[in-house]
């Protein structure tokens, strides 16, 4: 005897409902990012106009004048994004292998992996008032020892602050990945005599390090998007930054001290064109990491 299920009518109603609901909302978010995109531009056209692709080199900053030029701000948010990226990766990989490997359960991880989502939630602003209090005068020591101008302020202190900012993001990420490698390849390899080196080097790290990229491309596109605590800490001087402890301006900081003040005209389309300007390198740098990501899964495979 043979026997067909036929599911009702009623259950393939609200799976063709709950199919379009998804393509709807696939198709908002796909119609924000078209908005963004076509909206910045529209918007700093007056600005375009005026200095080409001369605003991009340009190292000048001068609403008076009315002379603009993103290089200060495009330096600025490259230099401190990706310093705090090379700071975070050692800590982040190692909280990523305490808590995915070594400890997974018990009460100091739990702590502790309280304490990274507390880091992750506290508001940007908290960790701008903390850098002035406590990371101001330190990096001012530092500076008078290297010889250097002590402003305390500038690329290495926000630097700083954005490094504790971002290593919740790879950390919690990599821990995810690293406990996602299945036990019987780690099993196998300690059979062959494999230390837990070796196993972590060998086994853990090789499957796990496309998430891990991952983890490292999030914190570093959080790193470059934030504003308020890297607005207090870096000193928001308008000027190519000649070290790491010379105050400078990001991208983010420059819209943020200048937008509400900049009114109309030539101004505010060129804070808007540097807005363009930061979607432009951050969607850049997400498509190098998708890339790469790529490329190390293929390298797995």
């Amino acid at each position: 005897m043979k026997f067909t299920f036929r599911r009702p009518d009623s259950y393939l109603a609200k799976e063709k409902a709950f199919s379009l609901i998804l393509l709807t909302s696939s198709l908002i978010v796909l119609a924000l990012l078209i908005a963004i995109f076509v909206t910045l531009p529209l918007s700093s056209l007056e600005s375009i106009k005026e200095f080409g692709f001369g605003f991009i080199i340009g190292s000048t900053w001068d609403p008076i004048q009315g002379e603009f030029g993103a290089l200060p701000f495009i330096a600025g948010t490259l230099l401190t994004s990706f310093l705090s990226l090379a700071l975070s990766i050692p800590f982040s990989l190692a909280i990523a292998l305490f808590l995915g490997e070594y400890y997974r359960e018990g009460v100091l991880p739990t702590i502790l992996k309280s304490a990274i989502e507390l880091l992750a939630g506290i508001p940007s602003i908290i960790y701008g008032f903390w850098g002035i209090f406590i990371l101001v005068p330190i990096v001012m020591e530092i500076e008078i020892k290297f010889g250097e101008l002590p402003y305390g302020v500038g690329i290495f202190t926000s630097s700083l602050v954005l490094t504790i900012m971002i290593i919740p993001y790879a950390a919690s990420m990599g821990r995810e990945v690293i406990q996602l490698v299945p036990n019987d390849l780690k099993e196998a390899a300690y059979s062959l005599g494999a230390t837990k080196y070796e196993v972590i080097r060998r086994v853990i790290l090789p499957i796990a390090r496309s998430g891990i990229l991952a983890g490292l491309i999030l914190a570093l596109g959080r790193a470059l998007g934030e504003t308020m605590a890297v607005t207090m800490l870096i000193g928001n001087m308008n000027s190519v930054p000649t070290s790491i402890f010379s105050p400078a301006n990001t991208m983010a900081s420059l819209i943020a001290n200048e937008f509400t003040e900049s009114g109309s005209g030539l101004h505010l389309s060129s804070i808007i064109e540097i807005g363009f300007v930061l979607f432009i390198i951050t969607m850049i740098i997400n498509l190098i990491g998708r890339y790469i990501i790529h490329k190390t899964s293929v390298g797995i495979n």
